[in-house]
């Protein structure tokens, strides 16, 4: 178990982190979401101690990090893949973090097996793909067989086997009973893999809560409505207070309103539908609805983008 109370991380007149209160509870995996800048790696650098709180404390299992006799056996981080001297051998990596904490040979060759790199364990590590260095960062937090793991971005440059290798082993870790707590930037994975979410933005938690609750909370709800007598029933729709969008010719997006109403409605004014579509929402629309003021580093609209590069191209013509 993973608890923040009131932590908070100040570099000079900036705040990165800004009086967070979290738990990360055991036996389920913990998506941790946030804009680049967020306060993210800020929060998980001060989870392991390397980096000491402005204010507020944090612990693992019941005690800071450094407060731990064997900490591999209670924390696992993949915090920065890079993080290994490159002249060793994947195998020696892993042998000389073992070293410190009396962990066996066997279990080096285990973690190497599980994680797919027997075939480059003798290869030096300065050599390694991004990918590679990615297995061999969750290979070595899986050394101490830890009760807590910690990982950020673990699927950062892994191919479609190894995201699902991941996505696998985080469910399996945490229906074990242990903390699973990690972050990435691709929703479609988080949602995948995730039991529960916290956001954070500008250093501040904007949701704690079940995936499913949190993408119910969060969205907006649309309803997709295909009919011969589109405008007609746009018509009636408004008149019900419901805001519509006409997509195309025939083609409706409702809100405000649910798919039985709108289906009754077409039905009592004897509309046809051809299409009648409650449009789940994604854990992605949810999350940049609720971090859409939240974002440090702002990009333009795709039209903004259009306009300049269109500038662009005219002066050089």
């Amino acid at each position: 178990m993973i608890e923040a109370r009131g932590l908070t991380k100040r570099y000079g007149a900036k705040t990165a982190v800004d009086g967070v209160t979290f738990t990360v509870q055991p036996g389920q995996v913990t998506g941790f979401l946030g804009p680049n800048g967020a306060g993210k790696s800020t929060t998980m650098r001060m989870i392991m101690g390397l980096d000491r709180p402005t204010a507020g404390a944090v612990t693992v299992n019941g005690k800071p990090y450094a407060a731990h006799r064997r900490p591999l056996a209670e924390v696992g981080a993949l915090l920065d893949a890079k993080a290994v001297h490159t002249g060793r051998t994947a195998r020696n990596h892993l042998l000389a973090m073992a070293a410190t904490h009396g962990i066996a040979t066997k279990r080096v060759d285990e973690v190497i097996d599980l994680t797919g790199l027997q075939s480059v364990a003798s290869k030096r590590v300065g050599g390694f793909s991004l990918g590679m260095g990615q297995r061999l960062g969750i290979a070595a937090a899986l050394l101490g067989d830890p009760r807590t793991l910690i990982l950020d971005e673990p699927v950062n440059g892994l191919d479609p086997e190894g995201v699902l290798w991941v996505r696998n082993i985080a469910k399996y870790l945490a229906s074990e009973g242990r903390t699973v707590f990690l972050s990435s930037h691709l929703m479609s994975e988080v949602a995948l893999t995730a039991d529960h979410v916290i956001v954070i933005g500008r250093g501040r938690i904007l949701a704690d809560a079940p995936v499913a609750e949190f993408v119910e909370s969060a969205a907006r709800k649309v309803v997709r409505v295909r009919s011969p007598q589109a405008t007609e029933l746009a018509d009636l729709l408004k008149a019900k207070n419901a805001e519509v969008e006409d997509v195309e010719p025939g083609l409706l997006e409702v809100r405000g309103t649910e798919a039985a109403a709108v289906g009754e409605l077409a039905a009592a004014s004897r509309i046809v539908l051809h299409e009648l579509t409650p449009v789940a929402s994604t854990l992605e629309e949810a999350y940049m609805s609720l971090t859409a003021d939240a974002v440090e580093y702002q990009s333009e609209g795709i039209a903004a983008v259009a306009a300049a590069t269109s500038h662009l191209e005219g002066s050089k013509a």
